[in-house]
């Protein structure tokens, strides 16, 4: 079953980033369709999205993920930077 989430990071806000949504099914591909309107960049990581998961919606992501949630971040720094 397709799973998805969705996260912010405000670095003036925050400190560290947040679960927005998370979903399987019909959930998921919500999620996702509403990335593809709104032009956000998709990162696929089955691992990931396994751990996400289980974090609590508006919940911070827990210390043991943020490398790889920096990797996701990065990630999207690097498709949408402007040259």
């Amino acid at each position: 079953m397709k799973k998805a989430a969705a996260l912010r990071y405000d670095t003036d806000k925050e400190n560290a980033p947040r679960v927005l949504a998370k979903g399987e099914g019909e959930v998921a591909k919500n999620i996702i369709k509403i990335a593809e309107l709104n032009d956000l960049p998709i990162k696929k990581d089955e691992d990931l999205i396994e751990l996400l998961s289980k974090v609590e919606i508006d919940k911070e992501v827990p210390e043991a993920l943020y490398k790889a949630v920096a990797e996701v971040f990065s990630f999207i720094y690097k498709t949408t930077k402007k040259d």
